[in-house]
Order: C-alpha cells, then structure tokens, then sequence
C-alpha cells in the first residue's frame, strides 16, 4: 500500500526524458473566419483557428480563483521542437502564474531566445466536457501530450478576457 501523500507526490512530479527533441513538430493553425460565436458559462466564444500540437509539458498551473477560472482552470506551458529536449530544458528555469509563463537562465540561454519563443507558449486550456477537464487536471510537467481544438477569444460580459497568448520572458 502507498500512503496518499506519497501517491499525490508521485503522480505530481514531473516526468523525466533523456536528451533529444520528444515533441519535433511545430503547432498546425489553420485560419477559419465565419465560424459562429457560442456562448459557455456567460462568455461569448469566437474560434478563430483550427489548432493542433503534440507538445510536452514544460509546466502546469492550476486556477481555482475569479471567474476566468471556471472557464479556463489550467494553464499548460508547452514546448516543441527545441523546447521539448531536456538538454535545452535542464539549462532554463519556468514557472507560471497569474496566466504567464516565464523563462529564465542562470548564465547563458541554451538556445537562441527566439527559439524559445517560436517553440513554447502558455496556453489557456478551456475544456470541451467534464471528462476533458478531469484529464487537463491529471496532466504533469515532462509528458507529451496532443491537443486539437480551436484558437479562440474570449468576451466576457464586461470587455474582452483573453485573446491568443505566447510566452512571457522573463
């Protein structure tokens, strides 16, 4: 038997590669205009692209706080490419909060910074069904994982909330 504690410990640590790229494709967007806007939860929802990646998982955050939260309750920083080997990733710090996600190196980057940049971003994960949000809640730092939805923006009843973000340096 495992103590719940340590269970907890264990599905939560971040999974552990040897070097070399375990994500090589870049991200497919395809444009689509004219797709009708629906509403979720009292946000107004535009797709504006198709979207596919498989992507590793550089970190998850989890919100449970204001009401973005009941749309969007995690964030996956996600890297491709380059930003999917260890080698890159051993020599980077990352970390997210308040739906940024940041990067930093403690003497030189491993890779050009625009490589970073053109190989990760934070992505505001909004689920499609219950099941999908249980599986985005199990999701931990270091696995693969594919994704395919839409690119959209969000209105909410007082403005717009978030449009398609990237990467925050940091």
């Amino acid at each position: 038997a495992v103590a719940a504690g340590a269970w907890h410990h264990y599905a939560t640590r971040p999974l552990e590669h040897t070097s070399g790229e375990i994500a090589p494709a870049d991200p497919v967007q395809v444009e689509r205009t004219g797709l009708p806007r629906f509403e979720v939860k009292g946000y107004r929802i535009t797709p504006l692209a198709d979207f596919s990646v498989e992507a590793r998982v550089l970190s998850t955050e989890t919100y449970h706080a204001g009401r973005e939260a009941d749309l969007s309750p995690v964030d996956l920083a996600l890297g491709w490419g380059p930003m999917s080997d260890s080698a890159v990733l051993d020599r980077l710090q990352i970390s997210q909060g308040n739906r940024f996600y940041f990067y930093r190196w403690p003497d030189a980057p491993p890779i050009p910074p625009e490589e970073i940049v053109t190989h990760s971003a934070n992505m505001h994960m909004i689920p499609a069904s219950d099941a999908v949000r249980h599986r985005l809640a199990q999701v931990r730092a270091g696995e693969v994982v594919s994704l395919r939805g839409y690119l959209v923006r969000v209105e909410a009843p007082d403005g717009w909330w978030f449009d398609v973000s990237g990467p925050q340096p940091g």
